[in-house]
């Protein structure tokens, strides 16, 4: 959600008026995030988000927001892509696909509770039930194919034990994706900056841009790795993990096949956001509002995860 793509006021109203949603009245850029250039939009008939879609292909947004407002309509906690005079839910805006959604009251958290995790697995689980009768389908691009890429770009930058750490993980998750856990549309990226709070309560879901069909207890192991981890430790906190699985299998049961493969499915979450970070670090783009992560937080709970195997509750 940072700016890439810089919107004027002038160039936004004449955007709008495709649409029903009245005349701009304030125009605010979001500064966080790093895939994505996002504005705060405020019209006399609402408040709304504005997100330009700086990476993603034309052709896959319909798979993302046709999940959005799939997803809303069964009732999960997201934000629902508003539609134009035509029905279309994008067009282009100063060269890049964008949309509007609607904006939630809410704050992200930065400390998470248990009561958050188990808030925040509770939905998860609804998102993936709803997500099982969406019939559109789309490979996940930041699968094993771009971990081999990442690692290729990003392997000069690192250090012996690094480098042989990247290796040997790669060859540990030879043939994800391979099995026959249950699949489907996932978010992907489910991260404390995307979700939502009011009160323990979660008010919303957002940034669908990393959604794929994939493994849905790969998905619930991204939200564990970033929820469950204190800052800098590298290992789960076990009353936040219990908190958020317990919450998640109340509503979507893991089945045998979950339980055995989530060591692996672990390390896969962590091996694909330390190369992202790695790669954002050392391979940043040019943008006018933007920050790259800190990559070291993955690698401690690569390592962890490596010498201390994953278990569910």
């Amino acid at each position: 959600m940072s700016v890439y793509t810089t919107v004027t006021t002038v160039e936004l109203d004449a955007w709008l008026a495709r649409y029903t949603v009245g005349t701009l009245a304030e125009l605010t850029p979001i500064a966080t995030g790093i895939e994505n250039t996002n504005y705060f939009v405020t019209t006399n008939g609402g408040r709304y988000v504005l997100t330009l879609f700086e990476r993603l292909p034309a052709a896959e947004l319909p798979f993302y927001l046709n999940l959005m407002a799939h997803l809303a309509k069964a009732g999960v906690a997201v934000p629902a892509p508003i539609a134009d005079r035509t029905g279309a839910l994008f067009s282009v805006l100063n060269g890049k696909p964008a949309g509007l959604v609607e904006r939630i009251d809410g704050a992200p958290t930065a400390r998470p509770t248990a009561a958050q995790c188990a808030a925040v697995g509770d939905a998860l689980a609804r998102l993936h039930v709803a997500s099982q009768s969406y019939r559109m389908r789309l490979t996940n691009r930041r699968g094993p194919a771009w971990w081999r890429q990442a690692a290729r770009a990003v392997r000069s930058f690192l250090s012996p034990p690094q480098a042989a750490l990247l290796e040997s993980e790669l060859k540990f998750q030879t043939g994800f994706g391979k099995g026959k856990l249950p699949r489907g549309a996932i978010h992907g990226d489910l991260f404390a900056d995307n979700v939502l709070f009011a009160g323990d309560r979660v008010a919303g879901i957002i940034d669908f841009g990393f959604a794929a069909t994939d493994y849905f207890a790969y998905d619930l192991a991204i939200t564990v790795n970033d929820w469950c981890v204190p800052e800098g430790s590298g290992a789960v906190d076990p009353d936040c993990v219990a908190a958020m699985v317990n919450a998640y299998e109340s509503v979507r049961p893991l089945d045998a096949d979950e339980r055995v493969a989530w060591p692996a499915l672990s390390r896969a979450a962590a091996l694909r956001f330390w190369l992202s970070r790695l790669y954002d670090l050392y391979l940043p783009r040019l943008g006018e509002l933007t920050h790259a992560h800190d990559p070291a937080d993955f690698e401690c709970i690569l390592r962890d995860r490596v010498g201390n195997p994953a278990r569910l509750p």
